[in-house]
């Protein structure tokens, strides 16, 4: 086993704030220290993801050490999600479903450059996207002429779900490194920050 992750915890509510600290504590693969501590991962709870939320969002990104973000909201409809991905989230969880396994999970996928959604939204917001829905905002899309191939496709929507290079090189029977090529190839063609950002703006444009 390699250094633990170092995690920050970031909550309005100091018992919440206690309380998620204390989960995440449990797992030997984490060990917890501040803002101020240079965290590879942020976990910040929220309410609603509004703007003041992702303005916050966007500032702990925006830190020396450029920590990805978990972000655990009370309200998490597929329009919050997008935009929240799109401020720079690496994962997404609901307050009421994020229990120590998701949490954990969640946090450390993070560390790794995973993005993580709950399924049930992954779901709606496919739906939503092949649809040929707007997005969040009402934009219409982004991309003109753009278009991802099917194994482009394919490798996305097992980032959005979660999943980890590896894993998404065994059930697609690819290499890890053709995987990495292809989402790397995805945020350089499209001039993306990060796979998050990849997840958040092809669901947005309706490429997924």
């Amino acid at each position: 086993m390699g250094e633990p992750v170092l995690v920050s915890v970031v909550a309005l509510d100091p018992v919440l704030e206690a309380g998620i600290r204390s989960t995440l504590s449990a797992c030997p693969e984490i060990a917890l220290t501040t803002a101020a501590g240079e965290p590879r991962v942020v976990v910040m709870t929220v309410d609603q993801v509004s703007p003041s939320e992702l303005d916050a969002l966007r500032s702990v990104r925006e830190a020396p050490s450029q920590p990805e973000v978990v972000l655990v909201a009370s309200r998490l409809a597929p329009g919050d999600a997008l935009h929240a991905l799109a401020a720079g989230a690496r994962g997404l969880l609901r307050r009421c479903e994020a229990d120590a396994a998701r949490l954990t999970r969640a946090a450390l996928a993070a560390a790794r450059g995973d993005c993580t959604l709950p399924p049930d939204l992954l779901d709606r917001l496919l739906r939503h996207a092949e649809a040929g829905g707007a997005g969040a905002d009402g934009a219409s899309p982004a991309w003109a002429g753009a278009s991802l191939d099917d194994r482009e496709r394919s490798v996305l929507r097992m980032v959005a779900d979660g999943h980890e290079t590896n894993e998404i090189a065994r059930r697609l029977c690819y290499s890890p490194r053709t995987v990495t090529a292809v989402v790397h190839d995805i945020t350089r063609r499209f001039r993306l920050r990060n796979r998050a950002h990849a997840v958040a703006y092809a669901l947005r444009t309706g490429l997924l």
